[in-house]
């Protein structure tokens, strides 16, 4: 029996328009793509100031004006044509890259797939001259009048390849990606002023400066300088300098970090995995380190040839250039006062219990005490965080009933079923019981503040505010615009009593950009809803009196079996057998 095969298709040449619109596809993704290469091009013909102005998030029309070095209109022709550039000699060399485009391909891809036009001045020029490109087809020639620089217009992106073009987010989306993209660029190179308007108003002002902590600040907020350190230091082949934030600033999620390399931001999960290791236990598992770090590098040691869009890039020795990197933001660290005196160890670890051993996330079993067994505690607790007396939470199903004893810094309460020993994460616990309030009623009541508290918003998060307006207000905050950069909370979230932090804020709209918490693997609502019970629970540190603590731990148990996890997957209950104390205080023989 022969095997039915396809008919053979002969190897033929593809048609020049068709490889220009693949190697378009290399390069241009979605507007924040097209912006990335158009203000590398301004940044390296030595602009100090760039603007953007998007229209329909960019899909409609984009705009990048410059006041760069401009470019000649005898060069003009050639600046459209691909692997044509002013950054390489002819015959390279390709390994010692001192500019951010360097490739020639940027014009040439964007305008195969829009319709391009280029006004420039070169500074011997009394006027601009442009070129006009529409599907990669070279059109009229003009002039017209500007300052010294070069101004871009892309208009209708993807109009003759719609399979490319419905593949695209909504238009806020797109806008939210270029105001993300454009703050990286920025950390990674502060020195150059960049601004971001939509349909004729700003979104997004990042002023030249000279001083990184400024620039982070600008992004990432102000508690990056009040709770931030300085990590500078010699690595192989340079030096590190950047500014992280502490543990207690850490994010859920990892795009907090932003890296760069010789002005160039980049993504790098081995050099982002050093950072975060640096932390060790200071961060638990599902926090991620938020800050800037620039890596001065000898150019020779740094391949950014390997993709197209030069975002990813390859080092030399690069085990031995993280390991370097660990160690200098590890002794930055260190260095803080008082971080190095609370480490969030694992109990495990801290009583030296063999992995096998340790204790395993679980609900609680209903335990037979035994007639000759002693009570886990003698004394009520009476320090700070004991209760004066015993707060009972009666079984429900098969959850078996709890007495709470007492809390533990203000983090995990202290309880005891039968013979075993109860440890609650009180973040944990609250967290879920709101997620499923949220998931259940849609929305968490709303409390006003008697006076409005003021908080600077970065450009991604405004846009954030404004693509996310109902989620926002369904979390119970009511948010108003009180100046380019500055909203104020009028009202907070609340939930039987307890209200949230106005500043819990921006990191509810960092989050919502990512659609919400990435450890949720189920859809869009539930990872809103996450979000926003996280940011509304009962946190690390917060004094929570008895009663709320039987209220959220009787909510906890009239919720299904499986709800001994929050939100993210992290546990809210371990339970310690009186067996396993015994084994671990060297008591099995008595």
């Amino acid at each position: 029996m022969t095997e039915d095969r396809p008919p053979r298709r002969p190897i033929r040449r593809l048609e020049p328009d068709t490889v220009d619109r693949i190697a378009a596809g290399e390069v241009v993704e979605r507007p924040a793509s097209v912006v990335k290469e158009l203000v590398e091009n301004a940044v390296d013909a030595g602009a100090r100031s760039v603007t953007v102005r998007l229209t329909g998030g960019g899909l409609e029309e984009i705009e990048v004006a410059d006041d760069g070095s401009g470019i000649p209109a005898a060069e003009l022709a050639l600046a459209v044509e691909r692997h044509a550039t002013s950054k390489l000699d002819p015959a390279g060399p390709v390994e010692r890259i001192d500019f951010l485009g360097f490739r020639g391909e940027a014009l040439a891809s964007i305008g195969s797939v829009s319709r391009l036009a280029l006004l420039s001045r070169a500074p011997e020029s009394d006027a601009g001259e442009g070129i006009s490109l529409a599907g990669g087809k070279t059109g009229r020639r003009f002039s017209h009048a500007r300052a010294v620089g070069t101004t871009v217009s892309v208009r209708e992106l993807f109009f003759n390849t719609p399979a490319r073009r419905k593949f695209l987010k909504s238009p806020g989306a797109e806008q939210l990606e270029v105001v993300r993209t454009l703050e990286r660029m920025y950390l990674a190179r502060p020195s150059v002023t960049l601004r971001v308007e939509a349909e004729g108003q700003e979104l997004a002002l990042l002023p030249a400066t000279d001083r990184l902590d400024d620039a982070a600040a600008r992004v990432l907020g102000p508690g990056i300088t009040q709770d931030g350190f300085a990590v500078r230091g010699a690595i192989p082949g340079g030096t590190v300098d950047g500014v992280l934030g502490r543990p207690s600033t850490a994010s859920a999620t990892s795009t907090g970090l932003y890296l760069s390399v010789n002005g160039r931001a980049i993504a790098s999960r081995a050099a982002a995995q050093a950072v975060r290791v640096a932390f060790g236990d200071y961060l638990p598992r599902a926090r991620f380190p938020v800050g800037v770090l620039h890596l001065a590098l000898d150019p020779s040691r740094v391949d950014v040839n390997v993709h197209p869009t030069k975002r990813e890039v390859r080092f030399q020795s690069e085990r031995e250039l993280f390991d370097a990197l660990r160690l200098r933001v590890r002794e930055a660290l260190l260095a803080v006062p008082h971080v190095a005196e609370v480490p969030t160890g694992r109990l495990d670890q801290a009583v030296g219990v063999r992995e096998k051993d340790a204790p395993r996330p679980g609900p609680i079993a209903p335990s037979v005490a035994s007639a000759r067994s002693t009570p886990l505690t003698q004394e009520r607790l009476d320090t700070a965080g004991g209760l004066s007396a015993p707060v009972e939470v009666l079984a429900t199903g098969t959850h078996p009933p709890l007495e709470l004893l007492g809390c533990v810094q203000a983090l995990y309460w202290v309880a005891q079923s039968g013979d075993d020993l109860v440890l609650v994460d009180q973040h944990a616990a609250s967290e879920r019981v709101l997620y499923e309030a949220v998931l259940r009623d849609g929305t968490l009541a709303r409390q006003t503040l008697v006076e409005p508290v003021p908080l600077r918003l970065s450009g991604a998060q405004r846009e954030t505010l404004r693509s996310n307006s109902e989620a926002i207000r369904a979390s119970g905050f009511q948010v108003e615009q009180f100046g380019p950069e500055t909203y104020l909370v009028r009202s907070v979230p609340s939930y039987r009593g307890r209200r949230v932090r106005a500043d819990a804020l921006p990191g509810l709209l960092d989050e919502l950009a990512q659609g919400g918490r990435v450890t949720v693997t189920d859809g869009l609502r539930e990872r809103r809803a996450a979000t926003i019970a996280c940011h509304a629970a009962i946190r690390a540190g917060d004094v929570v009196d008895p009663e709320e603590m039987r209220r959220v731990l009787t909510e906890l148990y009239a919720l299904a079996d499986a709800s001994y996890s929050c939100p993210h997957g992290r546990p809210i209950l371990l339970r310690f057998s009186r067996a396993r104390l015994d084994r671990w205080f060297l008591r099995t023989g008595a």
